[in-house]
């Protein structure tokens, strides 16, 4: 959607006002609890392992990033209310992860009970997760709407680009649900913090996208005193919490840009002659004919033509060397239709992928040269 006029900033502001009302409602100050026998109570370290966890299960299950976010809701909402031991952790974390994906998620795609307990090591049964269910809703009064850290981040999100339209314009290369889903993939990472527990939900995303507001646009105080506003937050705590979500994110690698392109660099290869034709042998010493300073000389050209013939004559030869391998992938992150439908995209790049064929084509290029390197294939965009 493109987020111009009045009626839409005003259906932004009502859905803050709500999302703010909902998480005053809901949240509680996090106080860390020291236990002298890590038997009895759960740490805030195994809490932030299952968190991780629960992060594996949504990519194997292709679940939202919504349902990721309110499981941890849930998640650290009972272990508010109730006093557990670390043994039952895996069985309470997939039961908030049943639990949130039964309410995002379309029913087709909810995953098996069945399988999630048999293909990971949770360590219950499908009995036993359906009995922590029902005391988990029964702890939380069978409320499970709140507003969670990535609600607010959207919003966040869609009033910045209301407020400063150019913000785009600084980064040619991200469209806005790409944007978004960076800030995902940040959120989720400090979500599974848990010294990031003090903040509200609102203060972490406020402060992830001023952190890259930041990077990218000159007013980014302005814009972010103008949310803090609307929010209703302080602006020291603010500061505070940006100052922690950078040192948390400081410590993750850094993540692969969308655009990404990968060169295939193979070893040096020769070509010994076979009486059907000629194959490649990997070998460390200098191709003949090759110059250093990357020239070569005519009759090095000649005999290359020559043995080049050979080897396209031979194809049964070369079987072996014409298999197909995968050089890399990259991964940006998990596009969803409620992203495209949100900023109405009808396309997004969401796995950029590369794949060399290292065979007898990869070497003649289209105007008949010889290259040491196989030919690039076109990226793949799906």
């Amino acid at each position: 959607m493109k987020f111009s006029g009045p009626l839409e900033s005003q259906r932004l502001t009502f859905l803050l006002e709500r999302a703010v009302s909902r998480e005053a409602q809901m949240w509680k100050v996090y106080v860390h609890k020291i236990h002298t026998n890590q038997d009895v109570a759960i740490s805030p370290e195994q809490r932030d392992e299952v968190i991780l966890w629960l992060a594996e299960l949504k990519h194997q299950f292709c679940v939202y990033p919504e349902t990721l976010a309110l499981a941890v809701s849930i998640l650290d909402r009972f272990l508010d209310t109730v006093k557990a031991r670390p043994k039952y952790l895996r069985c309470i974390a997939i039961s908030c992860f049943f639990l949130a994906a039964k309410t995002i998620e379309e029913d087709e795609w909810i995953p098996v009970l069945k399988t999630m307990t048999q293909d990971n090591s949770c360590g219950c049964s499908p009995a036993e997760v359906l009995r922590m269910e029902r005391i988990i809703l029964d702890k939380l009064n069978w409320d499970l709407h709140t507003a969670t850290p990535l609600d607010f981040l959207h919003i966040f999100h869609a009033m910045t680009l209301n407020a400063s339209p150019e913000l785009f314009d600084r980064m040619p290369e991200l469209n806005p649900s790409q944007h978004v889903v960076l800030l995902t993939r940040q959120l989720l990472q400090c979500m599974a913090f848990h010294q990031l527990l003090q903040f509200k939900g609102s203060m972490l995303a406020l402060a992830l996208l001023s952190l890259e507001m930041e990077k990218l646009l000159p007013d980014w105080l302005a814009v972010t005193i103008k949310l803090l506003q609307l929010a209703q937050m302080d602006s020291a705590q603010l500061f505070h919490c940006r100052e922690a979500a950078a040192r948390r994110l400081s410590l993750l690698p850094l993540p692969l840009p969308p655009n990404a392109v990968y060169i295939y660099s193979p070893l040096k290869r020769t070509l010994v002659p076979y009486n059907r034709g000629a194959y490649f042998h990997p070998s460390t010493a200098k191709e003949p004919g090759f110059h250093p300073q990357g020239k070569c000389t005519s009759g090095a050209l000649i005999k290359g033509a020559s043995v080049l013939y050979q080897r396209l004559a031979a194809p049964a030869a070369c079987k072996q060397a014409s298999t197909k391998r995968k050089v890399e992938q990259v991964e940006i992150d998990d596009f969803y239709d409620g992203i495209k439908r949100l900023y109405n995209e009808d396309s997004s790049a969401d796995v950029v992928g590369m794949e060399i064929v290292s065979c007898s084509s990869g070497l003649a290029s289209p105007e008949g040269s010889l290259s040491p390197c196989p030919q690039l294939q076109a990226v793949s965009v799906m």
